[in-house]
């Protein structure tokens, strides 16, 4: 074990010029673990019924100082994951770290699961927002064709949202995390073997290394301790800074909120999904983006070809974009536009990760030279 632990953190051969934004994944990784031993903690305090939990979770902020401190650093982590995973596949798409399948394909899975996880941690406190966004979700699912009704019956356990979904989703809440924590290992397992990109474009990516400790682990400790101060000092000076206002008011099903929002990470899928009118051609319209996000190709092209630049930092301002529009009234012109940014966002990807395919074997020069 300790050999394992050795060779695959302290002497493991890594390329000199990664810089900071290399440092995501092992900041992603810490806060995890910091989400795991706080919610667990939170779990042993938590009643899954739809008439305590939401007085059980405000209860949290005036139990004791200790229990408000995990309580808020439990909310604040997640939006500190989110943060660094954005940075994270911004840092791969840009580098085209998407040619390596195996850290690619594990990492993305890791994402949706991450989105399920945040989604299914909303709903526990059972307050207006989280209610509500927990009955338009599963509406959207209701609505599919054939499976629907079925699996839509399995998740919420009855014929609407209620307290057997609760107690569903917090088994699920609890049980994914450990998947989420296996997978990373797999993660990190694909990309020692297969290496990272580097910014200098080095095709074998390992021409200049050094070992990772204590160069790299000096470089990630850094930044750690700087988010942490970050996290900390935010949730001291302003800890409801990510909570909406409906979360201080208990879900009730016959009032619904004038604004239906999730939290500011689902934001742009969120203004994707009502874009469209019909709720299966919204639910097409992100499931459609998130598989031209995922899908692989492989291209030799240089991240720092100007064209390349321009499209990805406009992909990354239509995703801004829609991230705003979601947390606007669903009204004109904040439809319209958001139906113009879903479709220049789908465009601009398919041409992002189509462009410049080449094989790593170039048979044909003249045409990778024509292509580059």
């Amino acid at each position: 074990m300790f050999s394992v632990f050795r060779n695959n953190v302290v002497d493991l051969p890594t390329n000199v010029s990664l810089s900071y934004f290399w440092c995501g994944g092992f900041m992603i990784s810490a806060f995890l673990f910091i989400q795991i031993v706080s919610g667990v903690i939170l779990s042993f305090l938590y009643v899954a019924d739809s008439c305590l939990s939401f007085g059980c979770v405000l209860g949290f902020t005036s139990e004791s100082l200790f229990v408000w401190f995990v309580r808020y650093f439990h909310v604040w982590g997640v939006t500190f994951i989110f943060v660094l995973l954005f940075f994270h596949m911004g840092r791969s798409l840009y580098y085209s770290s998407y040619s390596k399948l195996g850290v690619w394909n594990v990492g993305f899975i890791l994402y949706l699961l991450m989105m399920v996880e945040a989604f299914l941690g909303y709903i526990l406190p059972w307050h207006q927002m989280s209610y509500w966004a927990a009955t338009v979700l599963t509406s959207v699912v209701d609505s599919l064709p054939f499976v629907g009704g079925r699996i839509y019956s399995f998740i919420v356990g009855g014929f609407s949202v209620s307290e057997s979904t609760l107690v569903r989703v917090f088994s699920a809440h609890v049980c994914l995390a450990f998947v989420i924590v296996g997978l990373s290992m797999v993660h990190l397992f694909y990309l020692h073997k297969g290496g990272s990109n580097n910014p200098l474009f080095v095709s074998s990516g390992y021409s200049d290394v050094v070992l990772f400790h204590s160069f790299f682990t000096l470089k990630d400790g850094l930044m750690l301790l700087f988010s942490l101060d970050l996290c900390v000092c935010l949730m001291w000076l302003c800890p409801d800074l990510v909570v909406d206002a409906e979360a201080y008011v208990e879900a009730d099903p016959l009032v619904t909120p004038v604004t239906i929002k999730p939290e500011w990470y689902f934001l742009p899928f969120y203004a994707m999904l009502r874009s469209v009118e019909s709720k299966i051609g919204g639910l097409f319209v992100v499931i459609l983006f998130l598989f031209l996000l995922w899908v692989p190709t492989f291209n030799e092209a240089c991240c720092y070809y100007w064209v390349r630049q321009l499209m990805f930092w406009f992909l990354v301002s239509l995703f801004l974009l829609l991230g705003y529009l979601g947390s606007c009234h669903p009204e004109y012109p904040y439809i319209w536009v958001g139906k113009i940014s879903s479709v220049l966002l789908l465009i601009v990807l398919l041409v992002f990760k189509s462009s410049w395919i080449a094989p790593y074997s170039v048979e044909f020069p003249g045409l990778l030279s024509f292509i580059l």
